[in-house]
C-alpha cells in the first residue's frame, strides 16, 4: 500500500496550501509492504525518522514480528503525518541479508565470526593495556549523528569521565559543527533558536547553501504549501545550482564556491546602507553594530559581484526582500557548512536577523543530541570547559574531582584525530555507526590510517561498511526500531522511539554495548559507587535529565511516558514550560552572559580563542554578539590544469554513504550510482554529451562518474558524496583497473579555522572524457544516467 502513486518521481507529493498565520494541513503518508494492508497491521509503535535530521514522527507497522510499513503521524507538530521517500521506503533496510548478527574479530589478518565475550573482552584488554602504557590520550572515540540521546550521553561519560580522554567527536564534524560555532559566536551557546512552525508566519524564506527540497523533504512540503497559499512569503535562495529551491524563488543568487561571506558582507552593507536596521533592539540586545557597520561599508554590490560572478542587480534586490522582512526566517546547510569560511559566513546569517530586528539546520537525525550530550567532545549540558564553574557542576553531577574531566585543552575534533592516529599517538579508535572510509576528506589517506597495524580499531555498525572491513573488532549492531530511546532534530523536537521488533541474530542496541563496556571496565566515582548507574534506556534518559538541569537544553519537564502521547516537545522543557518553548530568546538573550555561555568564541578568520577576560570586557552584559569578517579567497583556486570548482552534496534518494538507503528497493532504484554535473556550456566546451562516462581529477585523485548536463553555474562540477565501494567487487576501495566512484577520493584535508568542519565544497578539479555514452550503451555499462540529484 501506498499513500501517492509513485513517492520517488514525486518526491513532495500532493500539495496542501496553506495562509499565513493558519495551522499546516494535515496530510497522512503511508507505505506498507506488498500485499499488505492496514488491517493486516497488529501494532503501531511510534518513532521519528533516522535517515534525515527534520524528525518526522512515524509510526512502525509491525506483523509476525517483522516491520512492515510506516505511516505518518498526523498530531505531529513536525510533519502533520507526512513522509519523504527515505522515510517511506527506508525501513525496508532492517531486513537486508547482509545485516551483521555476530561480532567479528581479526585473525591472521582475517575477520571472523566470533561470540561477544572474546570480542568484548578484547576490546577491554586494550583499553586497559593503552591507559597503563601511553594514558587516556591514546583513545578515541568517533561516533554518529544516527544514535539515540541515551547512548551518546552513555559514550560521553564512559569517555570523559571513565577514560579520561579528550579524543570524542561525531561524524557531525562533517555537517553540524558549524551549526553549533555559529550559535556559540552570535547568542553564546548552542541550541537552534527558531521552530519549523515559523514558516507558518514569516514573509520571507532566506535559504543559505541548503538544497531543502532535498535534504529536509518534508520541510519543503510546508514551505511549497505556504508558497502555493494564499499570501505566500518572499523566497531568496542561495546556491550555486538550479535545485527545485532555486525554480520557485523571487531572488536566485548562484555565487562562485568558497565567495559566501562576501556575498553576505553586501547583504549587510546595503541593509545597513539603506537604514534597514532596528537600531532600539540592537542597542538593548546585542554588542557590535559598528564594528560591522564599518567592517561592510566597502563591500558593495558591485564589489561582491566581481567576486561571486552574482548580478549586483540581484544582490541589490535580495537586500531589499531581506530588509524589508518583518518576520524572516532562514534556513543554512552545507552549502555554508562545507564551504570556505563556513563559520564566518553562517554568523553573518545571524548577522542579518539581529541587525533587522534564525534556523541554521542539521544534517544528520540525532546530531543535535551528539552536540548537547557531549559526544562531539564538548562537555555535556552546552557547558564552557574553560569556565572552571561549569567543570565543577559536571564533576558534581558525575561525582567525580574536576580534574577527572579533561579540560585542559579544547576538544579534540574528529580530523585532528585522525591526524593523531596517523602520527602515532592515538592507538586505539572506536567508531560507532559511521563510515569515514567513504565520508572523510582524502580517502586514500583515511584508508591507509586505519590499516595501519599499530592502530586497533572498533566498529560498531548494522553492516559491514567500507570502514568496518579494516577493523581489528566489529560489533553487530541494532538500529531505528530494534531499541529503544529519545532523539531531538534541528529545530529541537524531542521524540522517543520505541523498539518495535527484535533485532537480528546477536546484534545489540548501542547503549547495550557501551554499558557492557563500562561494567567491564569497572568505572568507578569518587565514592567507589560505579559511574554509570543506569541499565537501560529510561534509566539513561534519566541520568541525562539530572545533567541537563538548569541548562538551555533542559529536559527535566519530559519523560517517556508524556513522549507516548501527542507530538514531540520541544526543548527546553520545564516545569515552568511542561509543554516545551518553540523559540528561544523571545525575551532577549539568555545564555550569553560570560559566567553562562558555552564559549567565549574565536576570530571568525584565523580560529584563534578569544579568552574569558577579552570576552568578558567585550560582553559583560550577556547580549548577542555581532561579529564581522573579511572576505579571504579559498586556499585551493583554479588553474589551467584543474579549471573547475568541484562541490560534493546529497540526493534525495540517499542518506550518508548509503548502508541504509543503498539497501532500500525503491531508493536504490532511483540513483544506483554516482554521476558528475556540469552546465550545458561548459559539456559543449569539452565536447561532452549527457551519459558520457569522464574522468573527475583533483590533485588528490579521481574518480568515474555518468556525466549529466544541469542547470549549474559555469566553471562546477558537482559530485553526490553517497557512493562508496561495498556494494562493488573491490568491497572497501577503488577497483585495482582505475579510479574508484566515492567522490571524496578527490576532496582536500582542509577544515574551517572556526568549527573545525571539513572543507567539501572548495577543490579544483578538471573534467576529462572516458567513454562515450553510446559506446557504453552498446557495451551495456550506462548505468547511473537516471535519477534526481541535490
Amino acid at each position: 500500500m501506498n499513500s501517492t502513486p509513485d513517492r520517488i518521481a514525486h518526491p513532495w507529493g500532493t500539495r496542501t496550501p496553506y495562509a499565513a498565520g493558519t495551522p499546516w494541513p494535515v496530510r497522512t503518508d503511508t507505505h506498507l509492504a506488498d500485499g499488505i494492508t492496514e488491517d493486516d497491521v497488529e501494532r503501531w509503535v511510534r518513532t521519528a525518522s533516522i535517515l534525515h535530521s527534520n524528525g518526522d514522527a512515524i509510526d512502525i507497522a509491525v506483523r509476525d514480528g517483522r516491520i512492515v510499513g510506516v505511516r505518518g503521524r498526523a498530531v505531529d507538530r513536525v510533519n502533520r503525518g507526512r513522509l519523504g521517500p527515505k522515510d517511506l521506503y527506508g525501513w525496508q533496510a532492517n531486513h537486508s541479508p547482509d545485516r551483521l548478527t555476530r561480532p567479528l574479530v581479526r585473525e591472521n589478518g582475517r575477520l571472523v565470526e566470533t561470540d561477544w565475550n572474546t570480542a568484548m573482552e578484547r576490546i577491554t584488554a586494550r583499553t586497559r593495556d593503552l591507559l597503563d602504557e601511553r594514558g587516556p590520550g591514546s583513545i578515541g572515540f568517533y561516533t554518529s549523528g544516527q544514535l539515540f540521546l541515551e547512548e551518546y550521553y552513555t559514550l560521553a561519560v564512559l569517555a570523559h569521565g571513565g577514560i579520561g580522554t579528550n579524543h570524542v567527536d561525531g561524524n557531525t564534524r562533517l555537517c553540524t559543527a558549524t551549526a553549533a560555532e555559529a550559535l556559540k559566536e552570535t547568542f553564546g551557546c548552542d541550541g537552534q533558536p527558531g521552530s519549523y512552525e515559523d514558516v507558518d508566519h514569516a514573509d520571507t524564506l532566506a535559504v543559505f547553501g541548503h538544497n531543502v527540497a532535498e535534504t529536509q523533504t518534508v520541510l519543503w512540503m510546508r514551505m511549497l504549501d505556504r508558497l502555493d497559499g494564499a499570501d505566500p512569503p518572499a523566497l531568496i535562495c542561495v546556491d550555486p545550482r538550479f535545485t527545485p529551491v532555486a525554480r520557485r524563488a523571487d531572488v536566485h543568487l548562484a555565487p562562485r564556491a568558497g565567495t559566501n561571506v562576501a556575498l553576505l558582507n553586501a547583504l549587510l552593507h546595503e541593509i545597513i546602507r539603506t537604514g534597514r536596521t532596528d537600531r532600539a533592539y540592537l542597542d538593548a540586545h546585542a554588542v557590535g553594530f559598528d564594528d560591522l557597520a564599518a567592517a561592510v561599508e566597502k563591500c558593495t554590490p558591485r564589489w561582491a559581484a566581481e567576486i561571486c560572478d552574482v548580478p549586483a542587480a540581484e544582490i541589490e534586490r535580495a537586500a531589499e526582500i531581506l530588509g524589508s522582512a518583518r518576520r524572516l526566517m532562514s534556513t543554512v546547510l552545507q552549502g555554508v557548512y562545507q564551504s570556505h569560511q563556513a563559520t564566518a559566513a553562517a554568523v553573518q546569517v545571524n548577522n542579518l536577523h539581529l541587525i533587522c530586528g534564525l534556523l541554521q539546520m542539521n544534517g544528520q537525525p540525532t546530531a543535535e543530541n551528539t552536540r548537547e550530550c557531549g559526544a562531539d567532545g564538548d562537555l555535556p549540558g552546552f557547558r564552557n570547559w574553560e569556565n572552571p564553574r561549569h567543570v565543577k557542576e559536571l564533576a558534581e553531577v558525575w561525582n567525580l574531582e574536576p580534574e577527572d574531566i579533561p579540560h585542559y585543552g579544547p576538544p579534540t575534533h574528529a580530523m585532528q584525530m585522525f591526524r593523531y592516529a596517523e602520527q602515532g599517538s592515538l592507538r586505539m579508535l572506536w567508531i560507532s555507526a559511521t563510515n569515514p572510509a567513504v565520508s572523510l576528506p582524502e580517502l586514500s589517506r583515511i584508508r591507509s590510517i586505519l590499516a595501519q597495524e599499530r592502530l586497533f580499531v572498533v566498529v560498531q555498525d548494522l553492516f559491514l561498511t567500507e570502514t568496518a572491513q579494516l577493523a581489528d573488532v566489529v560489533l553487530p549492531a541494532a538500529t531505528w526500531g530494534e531499541k529503544t530511546g529519545t532523539f531531538t532534530n534541528a529545530d529541537r523536537t524531542v521524540h522517543l522511539s520505541d523498539k518495535a521488533v527484535e533485532p537480528p541474530g546477536e546484534a545489540r542496541a548501542d547503549l547495550d554495548i557501551l554499558l557492557d563496556f563500562a561494567a567491564r571496565m569497572d568505572f568507578r566515582d569518587k565514592d567507589g559507587a560505579p559511574l554509570i548507574g543506569w541499565h537501560d534506556a529510561e534509566s539513561a534518559f534519566a541520568a541525562w535529565q539530572r545533567c541537563s538541569a538548569g541548562r538551555p537544553c533542559d529536559y527535566t519537564g519530559l519523560s517517556y511516558e508524556k513522549l507516548r502521547h501527542g507530538s514531540g516537545i520541544q526543548w527546553p522543557c520545564t516545569d515552568d514550560a511542561p509543554d516545551g518553548t518553540a523559540r528561544l530568546y523571545t525575551d532577549g538573550i539568555t545564555w550569553a552572559h560570560p559566567d553562562l555561555c558555552e564559549s567565549y568564541g574565536r576570530d571568525l578568520v584565523t580560529g584563534g580563542s578569544v579568552n574569558s577576560d577579552e570576552y568578558r570586557s567585550l560582553n559583560p552584559e550577556g547580549k548577542a554578539v555581532i561579529k564581522a569578517a573579511e572576505y579571504i579567497p579559498p586556499h585551493e583556486d583554479t588553474s589551467e590544469e584543474h579549471p573547475l570548482q568541484l562541490v560534493t552534496g546529497r540526493t534525495v534518494y540517499h542518506f550518508h554513504t548509503r548502508t541504509k538507503t543503498g539497501r532500500a528497493p525503491e531508493l536504490n532504484a532511483a540513483a544506483p550510482d554516482v554521476w558528475a554535473e556540469i552546465s550545458p556550456r561548459e559539456a559543449a566546451a569539452q565536447g561532452l554529451a549527457d551519459g558520457d562516462l569522464v574522468r573527475i581529477t583533483t590533485p588528490r585523485g579521481a574518480i568515474r562518474a555518468t556525466l549529466r548536463t544541469t542547470a549549474i553555474r559555469d566553471g562546477m562540477v558537482f559530485v553526490p558524496f553517497h557512493y562508496g565501494y561495498w556494494d562493488t567487487p573491490a568491497g572497501h576501495r577503488p577497483p585495482d583497473d582505475g579510479p574508484g566512484r566515492a567522490a571524496n577520493e578527490t576532496t582536500i584535508t582542509d577544515w574551517d579555522p572556526v568549527s573545525k568542519q571539513p572543507l567539501f565544497k572548495t577543490a579544483a578539479a578538471r573534467v576529462t572524457l572516458v567513454a562515450r555514452r553510446e559506446d557504453r550503451e552498446r557495451a551495456g555499462g550506462a548505468d547511473g544516467a537516471e535519477g534526481n540529484g541535490s
